[in-house]
């Protein structure tokens, strides 16, 4: 897999680009006797370019910053076996591991000359073993549960700041690390009627920190972000329950879920200092962040041609407990909107012409831990027309944000706003298509 693209982002020097470069090979082997096996082995590497600038404040000119680039690498394996135990019940069990390098490297400008190379990085390695048990009880009564290893560690990270014109560097090594974490689930599915499907889950789960996050700091417009070499995996402990109805001959698929879910030590930018011309935050592990909400989505098949599709969301997402700074207590979690809707109209006729109209609307939400710096609610509409015009070739047009509404992404506190209204058009190839 090969992927390339570059962008401009509004001024002249305000540029990025990305290259993207990945192998993965895999395999099967069922057997009667011993089950099936099954392995992917993938790797790939990625270099992100960007440039930062200081705009003027009659947006007349612009200044140079910052120069980065991003370069990482990875490289993975997973093993899998699964077997049928008797007429009613499937074992799993599984291994994989990765291994992943990424490091940032960056020339600070002062009034337009280089000033500083400041560069950032580390390596992580992870391993996981996974086991899941599949038990039918009854006809209509299915069990799951699994349980799920990892243990993963930072090495080889460090960072460094040198003076362009000295050879001397301030160089910062940081400690080796190690983590467990154990993440066991267990859900029930329980089918009253053909057409009605009843779950139950509780689990457990983990986020380790990012290499970025421990050891890159970076500035947006005023705001610095400062790297914590010190954080701990957020931890996550959750529940829901959810129904499931089929209707109308099967051309009505509409489903809800209630869910819980209490993370421990979550990361966040939390604020440190505000001065007029600069805000200075830094990742820190919270105490306790509580979501709990409603999904709905719902399908309908209205004929063979045409199908809507609608999603709703409510989530409640606040921050319970934080001992090192309880102003925080009772906000809102930035950048999660409380009201989420989308839908999808469709009209398919693989042999003539395939159109598509969706929509996305978000409640406001904030974009600052301490809930001062607000997005406003939006509404986006997007539409896609494509027609095959030979044996494996189709024509394609595409509209997205067909109203062009420009609606804030972020606040820093200088509102960053949406792409306007774009056009694309093109072909897509289908390889070994029939003729």
């Amino acid at each position: 897999e090969l992927f390339g693209e570059s962008r401009a982002n509004g001024t002249l020097l305000q540029t990025n680009r990305t290259y993207f470069r990945q192998l993965s090979v895999g395999g099967d082997l069922p057997t009667r006797r011993l089950g099936s096996f099954s392995f992917r082995a993938y790797g790939g590497t990625q270099v992100f370019d960007q440039n930062f600038t200081a705009v003027a404040a009659d947006r007349n000119s612009e200044t140079l910053t910052r120069m980065q680039r991003v370069p990482s690498q990875f490289i993975g394996l997973t093993v899998q076996w699964s077997r049928a135990v008797g007429a009613s019940q499937t074992l799993v069990v599984g291994l994989d591991t990765r291994e992943v390098r990424g490091a940032s490297d960056e020339i600070v400008f002062v009034q337009n000359r280089p000033s500083s190379l400041v560069g950032a990085g580390g390596r992580e390695r992870t391993v996981g073993f996974f086991v899941e048990d599949i038990v039918r009880l009854t006809p209509r009564l299915f069990l799951t549960g699994g349980v799920r290893v990892d243990r993963w560690r930072e090495f080889a990270a460090q960072s460094a700041t040198r003076p362009v014109g000295q050879t001397a560097a301030t160089v910062n090594v940081f400690a080796d690390r190690t983590e467990t974490a154990i993440s066991p689930r267990l859900s029930v599915l329980y089918k009253p009627g053909e057409n009605i499907s009843l779950s139950l889950a509780a689990y457990r789960a983990f986020r380790q920190p990012s290499l970025n996050e421990l050891y890159r700091s970076f500035r947006v417009g005023d705001v610095l972000t400062l790297s914590n070499e010190n954080l701990r995996a957020e931890r996550m402990a959750g529940g829901e329950a959810g129904a499931s109805v089929v209707t109308f001959n099967g051309r009505l698929n509409a489903r809800g879920t209630f869910f819980w879910a209490e993370i421990t030590r979550p990361i966040a930018n939390v604020t440190l200092m505000v001065t007029p011309n600069l805000i200075t935050r830094q990742r820190q592990n919270l105490g306790r962040t509580r979501s709990r909400g409603l999904e709905l989505d719902a399908e309908a098949r209205i004929n063979d041609r045409w199908s809507l599709t609608g999603g709703y969301l409510f989530v409640d997402a606040r921050v319970r407990s934080f001992p090192a700074n309880a102003a925080l207590e009772g906000l809102l979690i930035p950048q999660v909107a409380r009201h989420q809707l989308t839908f999808q109209l469709r009209y398919t006729n693989p042999a003539r012409l395939t159109v598509g109209l969706q929509g996305r609307a978000a409640g406001s939400q904030f974009d600052d831990d301490q809930n001062l710096f607000r997005l406003d609610r939006f509404f986006t509409l997007d539409a896609l027309a494509s027609r095959p015009v030979a044996g494996g070739v189709e024509i394609f047009i595409a509209g997205e944000n067909l109203f062009n509404r420009r609606y804030a992404l972020g606040r820093t506190p200088v509102t960053t706003v949406s792409p306007p209204l774009l056009i694309r058009v093109g072909l897509r190839l289908r390889f070994g298509a029939a003729r």
